[in-house]
């Protein structure tokens, strides 16, 4: 096993946003999950059209306002408060998950405790002291034709995140498509971990040993590349 100080090299959580971000398809609608992957709509790409949908029903939102500006009738499933886009609609909360029920989001983007090579979802308890419900989370994951996952590779004591199995409870079974580390981009293809993209100062047997499964290799591995100013 080869050592190395993760702190030192890992990406920040604006580093991660920016990468998701780097992958949001013109024209499609997408749902952020609450917390780190709000952070993604602040980094769409110049030129791309995205509809942000958020569970608590709106369609269309924008980018926070500024500090001082906000209107607080206007907030996303996090409690934050967002602008409205020109074509915005507001709707009940029942009508918003028949759309997420209904297979019409392209991408739900949450963040995650665990994540298994079968492509398994723990991202709501970690046991006694968890949230007492899974929420909007366990439509979204079967809902959106695809769900990605942005989050540190490891714990904060070091311990992987990506896993032969989940140990806890999960939010959706055999739901991720693609995993944004802060060291990597894996994709779960056929039950496994593929990696895509891992940061340039690590080394594939460093990277391995962080990784709680086995990550195989499927053609060229790019570099992970992300403005450093994040």
């Amino acid at each position: 096993m080869e050592n190395f100080d993760i702190a030192a090299v890992k990406l920040s959580s604006a580093q991660i946003a920016w990468r998701v971000a780097q992958d949001l398809q013109d024209g499609s609608y997408v749902n952020l999950g609450i917390g780190f992957p709000e952070m993604v709509a602040k980094f769409q790409p110049t030129g791309r059209t995205i509809t942000y949908h958020t569970e608590n029903g709106v369609l269309g939102f924008g980018q926070a306002p500024v500090e001082g500006q906000e209107d607080w009738d206007l907030i996303n499933a996090g409690k934050k408060a967002i602008t409205i886009n020109p074509g915005a609609s507001f709707f009940h909360h029942a009508d918003s998950f028949a759309m997420v029920r209904g297979g019409h989001l392209d991408l739900a983007v949450l963040g995650a405790y665990q994540v298994a090579q079968n492509g398994d979802l723990a991202n709501w308890s970690v046991g006694a002291k968890g949230v007492p419900a899974v929420g909007g989370a366990m439509d979204l994951v079967h809902g959106a034709k695809r769900v990605a996952v942005m989050t540190d590779h490891v714990t904060k004591k070091g311990e992987p995140k990506l896993l032969a199995a989940c140990t806890l409870p999960l939010t959706g079974v055999g739901c991720v498509t693609r995993v944004y580390t802060s060291l990597a981009v894996i994709d779960v293809v056929e039950g496994r971990f593929v990696l895509r993209e891992k940061l340039p100062g690590i080394t594939l047997a460093q990277l391995q040993a962080v990784t709680g499964a086995e990550l195989q290799v499927d053609g060229d591995i790019a570099p992970l590349l992300v403005p450093e100013d994040l």
